[in-house]
């Protein structure tokens, strides 16, 4: 079993390989995905996750943008970096930000899934970027009621043990283990969804990187000042989500009235990877609302 992806060994089995490249900045050896020209569309994956979750939506999103999609630090093909400030939510914003500087692109919408809209709400708040919309995807923007200290603590903990990311990659082997993961999720996925992520958590790399910024995150600080954003958050709910509860989005609401929600009946907490075409179709429609491409608003 081998520590982490590599690139020239793992790429055969990755989707849209042919759109990868690796940029230093920030202090950490990213892996990112760019695709199609035009306004700078950027699309931030979940906690254990990897650019592979937008698979299905990139082609056709890179017809109307410049589509980036990085691996965050310590996952996918990105580099584990050793400063552990970038696990934090603002230092993971920062470096972020100092990728995009690197690549010369102001996004003019970003996409997140569940921790990634964290991170692109947090980026927005700190003024590092400035985008028309931002879209969450069953977000991650509040703590997880009483059991974050102990959840978070834990996952410290884990980060801690060297051995405890070569014992998850490990198990990851194992028949059915993450097919049972992704069960628990709500989320039904395609076979080749799963051997994607099967393939991610046999890596103790990515489990590492995966803990350190679960172990690093403090969401009562994001709370606190998520008020104060300023930019247009619309969050794509699924109801079928039993990673993050539905109703945590009506909880955004009261702190942020501004804020929209649309509910997406059937699907989990990967919902953009069980129906790639109606977020897809969304995400367009958005971005024409917002004046981001040109089009009528249908």
């Amino acid at each position: 079993m081998s520590e982490r992806l590599v690139f020239g060994r793992d790429k055969q089995e990755w989707p849209h390989r042919a759109a990868s490249r690796f940029v230093s900045a920030g202090g950490v050896d990213w892996h990112v995905q760019i695709m199609g020209e035009g306004p700078v569309l950027l699309l931030l994956h979940g906690a254990g996750a990897s650019a592979h979750t937008w698979r299905d939506l990139m082609p056709e999103l890179a017809q109307h943008f410049r589509v980036i999609a990085p691996d965050f630090p310590g996952q996918g093909f990105s580099a584990l970096p050793r400063r552990s400030v970038t696990f934090t939510l603002p230092g993971m914003s920062r470096a972020v930000a100092d990728l995009l500087i690197a690549l010369k692109a102001t996004p003019e919408m970003i996409v997140g899934h569940s921790a990634g809209c964290a991170v692109a709400v947090r980026m927005a708040l700190d003024g590092l970027v400035t985008p028309k919309a931002i879209v969450g995807i069953n977000p991650a923007l509040l703590p997880f009621h009483a059991v974050n200290s102990l959840y978070s603590g834990l996952a410290k903990l884990l980060a801690l043990n060297p051995l405890v990311p070569w014992f998850v990659s490990s198990q990851a082997r194992h028949p059915r283990t993450v097919e049972r993961l992704i069960d628990e999720t709500g989320s039904r996925l395609n076979e080749q969804g799963v051997a994607l992520y099967r393939h991610l958590a046999q890596q103790s790399s990515h489990v590492a990187g995966t803990l350190r910024m679960m172990a690093n995150w403090n969401l009562d600080e994001l709370r606190a000042i998520l008020p104060k954003l300023r930019v247009p958050l619309v969050l794509m709910v699924g109801s079928r989500d039993r990673t993050i509860d539905p109703d945590r989005a009506h909880d955004i609401r009261r702190l942020l009235p501004a804020a929209e929600v649309l509910n997406v009946q059937g699907l989990g907490h990967l919902a953009h990877e069980e129906n790639p075409q109606l977020f897809t179709s969304e995400i367009l429609r958005l971005a024409r609302r917002f004046s981001v491409i040109g089009g009528d608003d249908v």
